[in-house]
């Protein structure tokens, strides 16, 4: 993810040495170039760092925590624990075919199902193709915070474990400890 034009172009920023931390609060929402994803076990912060020219920084998800209310604090995760409960709010399931009927007597598709006339069967779990959770977990990985030495100014996605409304979020703050220093960002809900 290409960082912003600068760090005023983020919600909050605050300076860890002699690099520019700016981060944005994103919710359950994952953005990506082709269109947002979602999950509902992950919050997500869109960081990045700027520095002087020339300037390379070590990153990583773990120089990053998240304090939610004032209380608890969620250490950053790598990108691949939520590729599991990653949506695509776009995709959709193809259409079921309709069962046909068992017998052209007066017979009913329900009869020896267990099923009560009337009721309905429930549906079956929907399998997401292999294909399309290539494409979303690709997707989320070049959104992702690069890992390791990096030219600055570098940006992306930083995911923390939550499973709760961000509605209930009254104050976030994004604190980073890392090797340009330690900084305190107060985020928007």
């Amino acid at each position: 993810m290409p960082p912003r034009a600068t760090p005023d172009d983020y919600q909050d920023h605050a300076e860890a040495g002699k690099v520019t931390i700016a981060a944005e609060f994103e919710g359950h929402s994952i953005a990506t170039p082709q269109g947002p994803l979602n999950t509902e076990d992950y919050v997500v912060v869109e960081a990045a760092l700027f520095g002087p020219p020339g300037a390379r920084l070590k990153l990583s998800f773990d120089d990053f925590s998240l304090r939610l209310n004032g209380k608890k604090t969620l250490p950053g995760q790598p990108y691949g624990v939520v590729l599991g409960n990653v949506k695509d709010p776009e995709w959709q399931p193809p259409e079921e075919a309709k069962p046909k009927s068992k017998t052209s007597f007066g017979g009913s598709e329900d009869e020896g199902s267990g099923i009560q006339r009337g009721e309905k069967e429930p549906p079956m779990p929907v399998k997401i193709p292999i294909e399309v959770q290539r494409a979303m977990a690709e997707r989320v990985r070049k959104a992702s915070l690069p890992e390791g030495d990096r030219a600055l100014p570098e940006a992306g996605l930083i995911f923390f474990e939550y499973h709760g409304k961000p509605e209930k979020l009254h104050s976030i703050e994004l604190i980073y400890a890392g090797p340009a220093g330690k900084s305190t960002l107060t985020l928007q809900p």
